[in-house]
Protein backbone atom coordinates (compact mmCIF):
# COMPACT_ATOMS: atom_id res chain seq x y z
CA UNK A 1 0.00 0.00 0.00
CA UNK A 2 1.41 3.35 -0.97
CA UNK A 3 2.23 6.31 1.59
CA UNK A 4 -0.72 7.98 -0.16
CA UNK A 5 -3.37 5.47 0.83
CA UNK A 6 -1.82 5.15 4.50
CA UNK A 7 -2.20 8.79 4.96
CA UNK A 8 -5.74 8.79 3.56
CA UNK A 9 -6.40 5.79 5.77
CA UNK A 10 -5.49 7.29 9.02
CA UNK A 11 -6.97 10.34 8.35
CA UNK A 12 -10.28 8.40 7.98
CA UNK A 13 -9.76 6.79 11.13
CA UNK A 14 -9.20 9.94 12.79
CA UNK A 15 -12.48 11.77 11.33
CA UNK A 16 -14.53 8.38 12.37
CA UNK A 17 -12.97 8.59 15.71
CA UNK A 18 -14.29 12.53 16.27
CA UNK A 19 -17.61 11.87 14.99
CA UNK A 20 -17.69 8.45 17.24
CA UNK A 21 -16.78 10.73 20.55
CA UNK A 22 -19.02 13.56 18.87
CA UNK A 23 -22.24 11.02 19.37
CA UNK A 24 -21.35 9.57 22.55
CA UNK A 25 -21.46 13.45 24.19
CA UNK A 26 -17.41 13.57 24.57
CA UNK A 27 -16.67 16.13 22.17
CA UNK A 28 -16.06 19.51 23.55
CA UNK A 29 -15.76 21.12 20.24
CA UNK A 30 -18.18 24.16 19.58
CA UNK A 31 -21.72 23.10 17.70
CA UNK A 32 -25.06 23.21 17.95
CA UNK A 33 -28.61 21.45 18.89
CA UNK A 34 -31.82 22.16 16.68
CA UNK A 35 -34.59 23.98 18.17
CA UNK A 36 -37.43 21.83 19.71
CA UNK A 37 -40.98 22.27 19.20
CA UNK A 38 -42.39 23.78 22.45
CA UNK A 39 -45.31 23.78 23.38
CA UNK A 40 -46.67 25.22 26.82
CA UNK A 41 -48.80 23.00 29.26
CA UNK A 42 -51.94 23.52 31.74
CA UNK A 43 -50.28 24.69 35.17
CA UNK A 44 -50.85 21.40 37.19
CA UNK A 45 -48.19 21.94 40.21
CA UNK A 46 -48.24 25.39 39.88
CA UNK A 47 -52.13 26.47 39.16
CA UNK A 48 -53.50 29.86 39.35
CA UNK A 49 -57.16 30.79 38.41
CA UNK A 50 -57.67 31.81 34.72
CA UNK A 51 -57.39 35.17 34.57
CA UNK A 52 -56.29 36.03 37.92
CA UNK A 53 -54.10 35.68 40.94
CA UNK A 54 -53.44 33.22 43.95
CA UNK A 55 -52.91 35.20 47.20
CA UNK A 56 -52.53 34.26 50.61
CA UNK A 57 -53.55 30.15 51.25
CA UNK A 58 -55.15 28.71 53.98
CA UNK A 59 -54.13 25.06 54.08
CA UNK A 60 -56.26 22.34 55.38
CA UNK A 61 -55.87 18.56 55.29
CA UNK A 62 -59.23 16.66 54.95
CA UNK A 63 -59.85 12.96 57.02
CA UNK A 64 -59.61 11.70 53.63
CA UNK A 65 -56.28 12.56 52.96
CA UNK A 66 -56.84 15.67 50.58
CA UNK A 67 -55.36 18.83 51.04
CA UNK A 68 -57.56 21.99 50.76
CA UNK A 69 -55.84 24.87 49.48
CA UNK A 70 -58.34 27.90 50.63
CA UNK A 71 -56.59 31.06 49.04
CA UNK A 72 -57.63 34.93 48.45
CA UNK A 73 -58.45 35.57 45.23
CA UNK A 74 -56.40 38.19 43.41
CA UNK A 75 -57.58 40.76 39.92
CA UNK A 76 -55.58 43.30 38.25
CA UNK A 77 -59.00 45.27 38.63
CA UNK A 78 -60.42 44.59 42.43
CA UNK A 79 -63.34 47.01 42.90
CA UNK A 80 -64.67 48.17 46.30
CA UNK A 81 -65.14 44.49 47.69
CA UNK A 82 -62.36 42.28 46.60
CA UNK A 83 -60.30 39.40 47.86
CA UNK A 84 -63.17 36.27 47.96
CA UNK A 85 -61.92 33.21 49.44
CA UNK A 86 -61.62 30.06 46.53
CA UNK A 87 -60.57 26.68 46.95
CA UNK A 88 -58.23 24.47 45.49
CA UNK A 89 -58.16 20.44 46.49
CA UNK A 90 -55.17 17.98 45.27
CA UNK A 91 -54.02 14.46 47.09
CA UNK A 92 -50.42 14.62 45.45
CA UNK A 93 -49.57 18.17 45.11
CA UNK A 94 -48.93 17.24 41.04
CA UNK A 95 -52.88 18.50 39.95
CA UNK A 96 -55.60 20.19 41.28
CA UNK A 97 -59.23 20.62 41.25
CA UNK A 98 -60.89 24.11 41.15
CA UNK A 99 -64.00 24.23 43.62
CA UNK A 100 -64.58 28.18 42.70
CA UNK A 101 -65.37 30.80 45.07
CA UNK A 102 -66.47 29.19 49.19
CA UNK A 103 -66.97 32.58 50.80
CA UNK A 104 -68.19 35.92 49.48
CA UNK A 105 -66.65 39.51 50.71
CA UNK A 106 -69.31 42.05 52.71
CA UNK A 107 -70.98 44.60 51.93
CA UNK A 108 -69.54 48.82 52.17
CA UNK A 109 -71.21 48.49 55.28
CA UNK A 110 -69.83 45.20 56.81
CA UNK A 111 -66.74 44.69 58.28
CA UNK A 112 -65.10 42.62 55.59
CA UNK A 113 -65.85 44.52 52.06
CA UNK A 114 -62.00 42.86 51.43
CA UNK A 115 -61.02 40.04 53.14
CA UNK A 116 -57.35 38.94 54.53
CA UNK A 117 -55.80 35.58 55.44
CA UNK A 118 -57.32 33.48 58.31
CA UNK A 119 -57.19 29.11 58.66
CA UNK A 120 -59.76 26.47 58.10
CA UNK A 121 -59.97 23.71 61.14
CA UNK A 122 -62.62 21.36 62.48
CA UNK A 123 -63.72 21.71 66.05
CA UNK A 124 -63.93 18.60 68.18
CA UNK A 125 -67.84 18.11 67.27
CA UNK A 126 -66.88 17.44 63.73
CA UNK A 127 -68.19 21.50 62.61
CA UNK A 128 -65.84 23.27 60.34
CA UNK A 129 -64.69 26.92 60.81
CA UNK A 130 -63.32 29.57 58.74
CA UNK A 131 -61.23 32.51 60.40
CA UNK A 132 -60.45 35.12 58.66
CA UNK A 133 -59.51 38.65 58.31
CA UNK A 134 -62.21 41.31 57.95
CA UNK A 135 -60.79 44.55 56.72
CA UNK A 136 -62.97 48.00 55.98
CA UNK A 137 -60.90 51.33 55.55
CA UNK A 138 -64.03 53.53 56.01
CA UNK A 139 -62.90 52.09 59.90
CA UNK A 140 -65.62 50.19 61.23
CA UNK A 141 -67.30 53.53 62.93
CA UNK A 142 -63.81 53.70 65.10
CA UNK A 143 -63.08 50.27 65.96
CA UNK A 144 -60.37 49.71 63.63
CA UNK A 145 -59.64 48.94 59.81
CA UNK A 146 -59.32 44.98 60.78
CA UNK A 147 -60.84 42.52 62.49
CA UNK A 148 -61.33 38.81 63.39
CA UNK A 149 -64.26 37.08 61.49
CA UNK A 150 -65.61 33.96 61.53
CA UNK A 151 -67.73 31.09 59.09
CA UNK A 152 -69.18 28.04 59.49
CA UNK A 153 -69.83 24.65 57.48
CA UNK A 154 -71.21 21.56 57.63
CA UNK A 155 -69.48 20.10 54.04
CA UNK A 156 -66.87 23.04 53.45
CA UNK A 157 -68.57 24.25 50.44
CA UNK A 158 -70.57 26.34 51.74
CA UNK A 159 -69.97 28.68 54.78
CA UNK A 160 -72.28 30.97 56.63
CA UNK A 161 -71.01 34.01 58.41
CA UNK A 162 -71.25 33.94 62.18
CA UNK A 163 -71.40 38.05 62.62
CA UNK A 164 -71.84 37.94 66.61
CA UNK A 165 -68.05 36.17 66.91
CA UNK A 166 -66.39 39.93 65.12
CA UNK A 167 -63.66 41.05 67.45
CA UNK A 168 -60.87 44.09 67.25
CA UNK A 169 -57.71 44.29 68.86
CA UNK A 170 -57.41 44.45 72.37
CA UNK A 171 -56.22 48.01 74.36
CA UNK A 172 -52.39 48.95 73.48
CA UNK A 173 -52.66 47.52 69.82
CA UNK A 174 -52.80 49.05 66.21
CA UNK A 175 -56.51 48.39 65.48
CA UNK A 176 -56.21 48.96 62.16
CA UNK A 177 -53.14 46.19 61.84
CA UNK A 178 -54.62 42.75 63.35
CA UNK A 179 -55.04 40.01 60.79
CA UNK A 180 -54.59 36.54 59.52
CA UNK A 181 -55.96 34.30 62.77
CA UNK A 182 -54.43 30.92 62.75
CA UNK A 183 -56.89 28.59 64.82
CA UNK A 184 -56.26 25.06 66.15
CA UNK A 185 -56.73 22.61 69.20
CA UNK A 186 -54.00 22.31 71.90
CA UNK A 187 -54.32 18.76 73.32
CA UNK A 188 -51.96 19.09 76.57
CA UNK A 189 -53.83 22.36 77.48
CA UNK A 190 -57.42 21.51 76.18
CA UNK A 191 -58.51 24.47 74.54
CA UNK A 192 -58.68 26.57 70.93
CA UNK A 193 -55.71 28.48 70.42
CA UNK A 194 -55.86 31.77 67.79
CA UNK A 195 -52.59 33.20 66.59
CA UNK A 196 -52.85 36.61 65.17
CA UNK A 197 -50.65 38.83 63.01
CA UNK A 198 -50.81 41.95 65.71
CA UNK A 199 -48.57 45.75 65.97
CA UNK A 200 -48.07 46.16 69.66
CA UNK A 201 -47.64 49.71 70.67
CA UNK A 202 -44.84 49.31 72.49
CA UNK A 203 -43.18 46.61 70.69
CA UNK A 204 -44.34 46.76 66.63
CA UNK A 205 -44.90 43.65 65.25
CA UNK A 206 -46.12 40.57 66.79
CA UNK A 207 -47.96 37.37 67.29
CA UNK A 208 -50.47 37.70 69.79
CA UNK A 209 -52.23 34.39 71.37
CA UNK A 210 -55.80 33.89 72.81
CA UNK A 211 -57.25 30.89 73.84
CA UNK A 212 -60.72 29.80 74.06
CA UNK A 213 -63.11 26.73 75.25
CA UNK A 214 -65.75 27.09 72.23
CA UNK A 215 -64.51 29.39 69.70
CA UNK A 216 -66.56 32.02 70.06
CA UNK A 217 -65.70 33.70 73.81
CA UNK A 218 -61.39 34.81 72.98
CA UNK A 219 -59.30 35.66 75.89
CA UNK A 220 -56.06 37.67 74.87
CA UNK A 221 -52.95 36.26 76.81
CA UNK A 222 -50.45 38.35 75.22
CA UNK A 223 -47.30 37.94 72.78
CA UNK A 224 -45.98 34.61 71.75
CA UNK A 225 -43.26 35.52 69.54
CA UNK A 226 -42.53 39.65 69.69
CA UNK A 227 -38.67 39.79 67.85
CA UNK A 228 -38.94 43.97 68.10
CA UNK A 229 -37.65 44.12 64.20
CA UNK A 230 -40.63 44.12 62.06
CA UNK A 231 -43.76 45.95 60.91
CA UNK A 232 -45.87 43.12 60.95
CA UNK A 233 -45.71 39.50 61.68
CA UNK A 234 -48.24 38.77 58.44
CA UNK A 235 -49.72 34.53 58.20
CA UNK A 236 -48.74 33.38 61.54
CA UNK A 237 -48.18 29.08 61.56
CA UNK A 238 -47.32 27.19 64.61
CA UNK A 239 -46.44 23.13 64.22
CA UNK A 240 -44.39 20.68 65.67
CA UNK A 241 -41.98 18.58 63.73
CA UNK A 242 -40.12 15.84 65.70
CA UNK A 243 -39.15 17.16 69.13
CA UNK A 244 -39.01 21.07 67.95
CA UNK A 245 -42.23 23.98 67.45
CA UNK A 246 -41.57 26.04 64.15
CA UNK A 247 -43.51 29.54 63.92
CA UNK A 248 -43.30 30.76 60.06
CA UNK A 249 -44.69 34.63 59.65
CA UNK A 250 -44.21 36.89 56.25
CA UNK A 251 -42.75 40.51 55.88
CA UNK A 252 -40.67 42.21 53.73
CA UNK A 253 -41.92 40.45 51.37
CA UNK A 254 -40.24 37.10 52.61
CA UNK A 255 -41.58 34.26 54.56
CA UNK A 256 -39.45 33.21 57.55
CA UNK A 257 -39.29 31.35 60.43
CA UNK A 258 -38.60 31.14 64.22
CA UNK A 259 -38.10 27.29 66.52
CA UNK A 260 -38.25 26.39 69.94
CA UNK A 261 -38.60 23.87 72.54
CA UNK A 262 -41.85 24.32 73.83
CA UNK A 263 -45.18 25.17 72.38
CA UNK A 264 -45.28 28.53 74.30
CA UNK A 265 -41.57 29.25 73.30
CA UNK A 266 -39.50 30.68 73.89
CA UNK A 267 -39.04 31.21 69.85
CA UNK A 268 -35.50 32.25 68.25
CA UNK A 269 -35.10 32.42 64.66
CA UNK A 270 -31.61 30.74 64.01
CA UNK A 271 -28.68 32.93 62.03
CA UNK A 272 -30.32 31.99 58.42
CA UNK A 273 -34.21 31.41 58.68
CA UNK A 274 -35.22 32.14 55.19
CA UNK A 275 -36.35 29.12 53.21
CA UNK A 276 -36.88 30.99 49.59
CA UNK A 277 -35.89 33.98 47.82
CA UNK A 278 -36.64 37.72 48.62
CA UNK A 279 -39.02 40.15 46.63
CA UNK A 280 -42.47 37.99 46.70
CA UNK A 281 -40.80 35.32 45.35
CA UNK A 282 -42.40 33.44 47.67
CA UNK A 283 -44.67 34.96 50.63
CA UNK A 284 -47.45 34.39 53.03
CA UNK A 285 -46.54 30.58 52.98
CA UNK A 286 -48.69 28.14 55.72
CA UNK A 287 -48.20 25.04 56.11
CA UNK A 288 -50.58 21.24 56.44
CA UNK A 289 -49.26 17.51 56.84
CA UNK A 290 -50.51 15.66 54.50
CA UNK A 291 -49.67 11.77 54.38
CA UNK A 292 -47.04 12.76 57.32
CA UNK A 293 -44.96 15.13 55.03
CA UNK A 294 -45.12 18.57 56.21
CA UNK A 295 -45.17 21.03 53.35
CA UNK A 296 -45.01 24.93 53.37
CA UNK A 297 -47.86 26.26 51.53
CA UNK A 298 -47.39 29.86 49.48
CA UNK A 299 -47.59 31.91 46.18
CA UNK A 300 -44.76 32.68 43.65
CA UNK A 301 -45.88 36.70 42.89
CA UNK A 302 -46.69 37.26 39.26
CA UNK A 303 -43.87 39.63 36.76
CA UNK A 304 -44.08 43.24 37.33
CA UNK A 305 -44.25 45.58 34.55
CA UNK A 306 -41.95 43.36 32.49
CA UNK A 307 -40.77 39.79 32.38
CA UNK A 308 -37.51 38.60 34.11
CA UNK A 309 -37.05 41.84 35.85
CA UNK A 310 -36.48 40.15 38.78
CA UNK A 311 -39.63 41.91 40.35
CA UNK A 312 -42.53 40.41 41.49
CA UNK A 313 -45.91 41.90 42.50
CA UNK A 314 -48.42 40.49 45.45
CA UNK A 315 -50.31 37.19 44.54
CA UNK A 316 -49.37 34.61 41.61
CA UNK A 317 -49.16 30.57 41.08
CA UNK A 318 -48.98 28.23 44.32
CA UNK A 319 -45.67 26.70 45.54
CA UNK A 320 -45.73 23.90 47.67
CA UNK A 321 -42.17 23.37 49.08
CA UNK A 322 -41.53 19.83 50.91
CA UNK A 323 -39.98 20.46 54.76
CA UNK A 324 -37.38 19.62 55.73
CA UNK A 325 -36.28 19.00 59.24
CA UNK A 326 -31.76 18.95 59.79
CA UNK A 327 -29.68 17.34 62.63
CA UNK A 328 -29.37 20.88 63.85
CA UNK A 329 -33.47 21.74 64.34
CA UNK A 330 -33.18 23.70 61.38
CA UNK A 331 -35.20 23.78 58.49
CA UNK A 332 -34.67 23.19 55.09
CA UNK A 333 -36.75 22.52 51.92
CA UNK A 334 -37.06 20.10 48.88
CA UNK A 335 -39.18 19.32 45.34
CA UNK A 336 -41.99 17.16 47.12
CA UNK A 337 -41.71 13.76 46.66
CA UNK A 338 -44.69 12.85 44.70
CA UNK A 339 -43.18 14.61 41.74
CA UNK A 340 -41.42 11.85 41.05
CA UNK A 341 -44.96 9.67 40.24
CA UNK A 342 -45.74 12.30 37.48
CA UNK A 343 -41.93 12.79 36.35
CA UNK A 344 -41.00 9.63 35.23
CA UNK A 345 -39.77 9.51 31.38
CA UNK A 346 -36.48 10.49 31.77
CA UNK A 347 -34.80 12.42 28.60
CA UNK A 348 -32.02 11.52 26.71
CA UNK A 349 -29.11 13.57 27.67
CA UNK A 350 -27.53 15.73 25.02
CA UNK A 351 -24.72 18.53 25.16
CA UNK A 352 -22.42 20.77 22.98
CA UNK A 353 -20.05 23.35 23.47
CA UNK A 354 -20.93 26.71 22.65
CA UNK A 355 -18.28 29.10 23.91
CA UNK A 356 -15.14 28.63 25.81
CA UNK A 357 -13.12 25.75 26.86
CA UNK A 358 -16.01 22.98 28.02
CA UNK A 359 -15.30 19.26 28.25
CA UNK A 360 -18.27 16.88 27.69
CA UNK A 361 -18.22 12.87 28.88
CA UNK A 362 -21.43 10.75 29.57
CA UNK A 363 -23.56 12.93 31.70
CA UNK A 364 -21.27 15.43 32.86
CA UNK A 365 -20.00 19.16 31.86
CA UNK A 366 -16.89 20.77 32.58
CA UNK A 367 -16.26 24.50 32.63
CA UNK A 368 -12.99 26.14 32.69
CA UNK A 369 -13.14 29.97 32.37
CA UNK A 370 -10.94 32.69 33.61
CA UNK A 371 -12.05 36.28 35.08
CA UNK A 372 -13.88 37.95 32.55
CA UNK A 373 -14.64 35.41 30.24
CA UNK A 374 -17.62 32.63 30.79
CA UNK A 375 -17.93 29.00 29.17
CA UNK A 376 -20.79 27.84 28.18
CA UNK A 377 -22.49 24.26 27.25
CA UNK A 378 -25.82 24.04 25.13
CA UNK A 379 -28.18 20.96 26.42
CA UNK A 380 -31.11 21.81 23.78
CA UNK A 381 -34.34 23.28 24.17
CA UNK A 382 -36.01 23.32 27.66
CA UNK A 383 -39.77 21.51 27.69
CA UNK A 384 -42.52 23.04 28.75
CA UNK A 385 -42.01 20.98 31.81
CA UNK A 386 -39.51 18.84 33.31
CA UNK A 387 -37.35 18.08 36.10
CA UNK A 388 -33.70 18.51 35.74
CA UNK A 389 -31.05 17.06 38.57
CA UNK A 390 -27.22 17.60 38.79
CA UNK A 391 -24.37 17.72 41.28
CA UNK A 392 -22.33 21.45 40.97
CA UNK A 393 -18.94 21.96 42.07
CA UNK A 394 -17.39 25.45 41.61
CA UNK A 395 -14.72 27.86 42.59
CA UNK A 396 -16.14 29.89 45.78
CA UNK A 397 -14.85 33.38 44.24
CA UNK A 398 -16.42 32.38 40.82
CA UNK A 399 -20.29 32.32 39.35
CA UNK A 400 -21.80 29.50 37.96
CA UNK A 401 -25.05 28.35 36.70
CA UNK A 402 -27.78 27.82 34.28
CA UNK A 403 -28.67 29.70 31.39
CA UNK A 404 -31.62 30.24 29.35
CA UNK A 405 -31.38 31.16 25.35
CA UNK A 406 -29.27 30.02 22.11
CA UNK A 407 -32.50 29.38 20.08
CA UNK A 408 -33.51 31.20 16.83
CA UNK A 409 -36.40 33.43 18.27
CA UNK A 410 -34.87 33.91 21.59
CA UNK A 411 -30.32 33.98 20.85
CA UNK A 412 -29.16 35.81 24.04
CA UNK A 413 -28.20 33.69 26.87
CA UNK A 414 -29.67 35.55 30.38
CA UNK A 415 -28.00 33.51 33.76
CA UNK A 416 -29.60 31.42 36.53
CA UNK A 417 -26.48 32.26 39.15
CA UNK A 418 -24.97 30.66 41.95
CA UNK A 419 -22.71 33.72 42.86
CA UNK A 420 -19.84 31.56 45.11
CA UNK A 421 -18.46 35.34 45.94
CA UNK A 422 -21.71 36.49 47.07
CA UNK A 423 -23.08 33.61 48.38
CA UNK A 424 -26.04 33.99 46.85
CA UNK A 425 -28.28 31.96 44.40
CA UNK A 426 -30.40 34.47 41.74
CA UNK A 427 -32.04 35.54 38.33
CA UNK A 428 -32.98 39.26 36.75
CA UNK A 429 -33.31 38.44 33.13
CA UNK A 430 -28.84 40.05 33.02
CA UNK A 431 -26.82 38.14 29.95
CA UNK A 432 -24.08 35.78 31.42
CA UNK A 433 -21.51 39.01 30.72
CA UNK A 434 -23.78 41.51 32.18
CA UNK A 435 -23.76 39.50 35.76
CA UNK A 436 -21.05 41.85 37.12
CA UNK A 437 -22.68 44.89 36.46
CA UNK A 438 -25.48 44.57 38.43
CA UNK A 439 -26.59 44.20 42.00
CA UNK A 440 -28.88 41.49 42.54
CA UNK A 441 -33.05 41.92 43.14
CA UNK A 442 -34.14 38.76 44.12
CA UNK A 443 -31.83 36.26 45.45
CA UNK A 444 -31.60 32.91 48.17
CA UNK A 445 -28.75 33.05 50.53
CA UNK A 446 -26.41 29.67 50.32
CA UNK A 447 -22.49 29.55 51.46
CA UNK A 448 -21.56 27.67 48.16
CA UNK A 449 -18.21 26.88 50.24
CA UNK A 450 -14.75 26.20 48.31
CA UNK A 451 -14.86 23.58 45.98
CA UNK A 452 -17.80 22.24 48.07
CA UNK A 453 -20.25 19.45 45.76
CA UNK A 454 -24.16 21.02 45.73
CA UNK A 455 -27.03 19.18 44.55
CA UNK A 456 -29.52 20.95 42.90
CA UNK A 457 -32.86 20.22 41.29
CA UNK A 458 -34.94 22.46 39.56
CA UNK A 459 -38.45 21.96 38.59
CA UNK A 460 -39.79 23.96 35.29
CA UNK A 461 -43.33 24.20 34.22
CA UNK A 462 -43.70 27.22 31.95
CA UNK A 463 -42.17 30.21 32.95
CA UNK A 464 -42.21 28.87 36.47
CA UNK A 465 -38.50 27.68 37.63
CA UNK A 466 -38.46 26.35 40.86
CA UNK A 467 -35.11 25.47 41.95
CA UNK A 468 -33.98 23.16 45.09
CA UNK A 469 -30.32 23.24 46.45
CA UNK A 470 -29.26 20.94 48.85
CA UNK A 471 -32.59 19.94 50.40
CA UNK A 472 -31.55 23.39 51.95
CA UNK A 473 -33.47 26.67 50.17
CA UNK A 474 -35.39 27.11 47.48
CA UNK A 475 -35.64 29.93 44.49
CA UNK A 476 -38.88 30.47 43.10
CA UNK A 477 -38.50 32.27 39.70
CA UNK A 478 -40.50 33.39 36.49
CA UNK A 479 -38.13 32.40 33.44
CA UNK A 480 -39.96 33.87 30.70
CA UNK A 481 -37.10 33.75 28.69
CA UNK A 482 -36.79 30.06 29.34
CA UNK A 483 -39.64 29.50 27.55
CA UNK A 484 -41.10 29.28 23.66
CA UNK A 485 -38.11 26.94 22.91
CA UNK A 486 -35.14 28.63 24.37
CA UNK A 487 -32.10 26.61 25.13
CA UNK A 488 -30.97 25.58 28.61
CA UNK A 489 -27.38 25.58 29.62
CA UNK A 490 -24.83 25.26 32.26
CA UNK A 491 -21.66 27.97 32.53
CA UNK A 492 -19.16 29.07 34.59
CA UNK A 493 -18.17 32.27 34.27
CA UNK A 494 -14.57 33.18 35.67
CA UNK A 495 -14.04 29.86 37.11
CA UNK A 496 -14.10 26.41 36.60
CA UNK A 497 -16.87 24.44 37.61
CA UNK A 498 -18.27 20.98 36.70
CA UNK A 499 -21.63 19.85 36.18
CA UNK A 500 -22.28 16.08 36.63
CA UNK A 501 -24.70 13.28 36.76
CA UNK A 502 -27.19 15.64 34.75
CA UNK A 503 -30.78 14.15 34.48
CA UNK A 504 -33.98 15.34 33.09
CA UNK A 505 -37.18 13.47 33.59
CA UNK A 506 -40.35 14.38 31.80
CA UNK A 507 -43.97 13.72 32.83
CA UNK A 508 -44.69 9.97 30.67
CA UNK A 509 -46.97 10.78 27.42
Amino acid sequence: MSKRHLWLQAALSTLLAVLLLSACGGSSAPGNLPDEPYEPVPYSLYPAPEGAYVGDTMPFVTEDGTLELYYLYETDHNGQGYHPVYKYSTTDLCSYEDHGKVLDYGLMSDPDPAIGTGSVMQDQDGLYHLFYTGHNDAGNGGKGKECVMHATSTDRESWTKQPDDTFFAPEGYSTDDFRDPEVFWVEEEQCYWLLIAARANDLGGVVAKYTSPDLKKWKFEGPIYAPNEQYMLECPDLFKMGDKYYLTYSWDCVTYYAMGDSINGPFEAPEDNVLDGTGFVFYAAKTAELNGTRYLCGWVGHAGLTDDSGIYQWAGNVVNHELVQHDDGTLGVKAPETFANRFTAEKTFQAVNKQGKVTIKDNSISLKAQGGTHALADMGTRPATMILECDVTFDKGGRAGFAFGGSETEPTYTALCLDGEKGIYHYEGNPIEDLAMFDPQVFTRLDFGDGATHHVTMVCENEIVITYIDDVKALSTRIARSTNGAHICVFADGCSAEFSNITMRLPEK
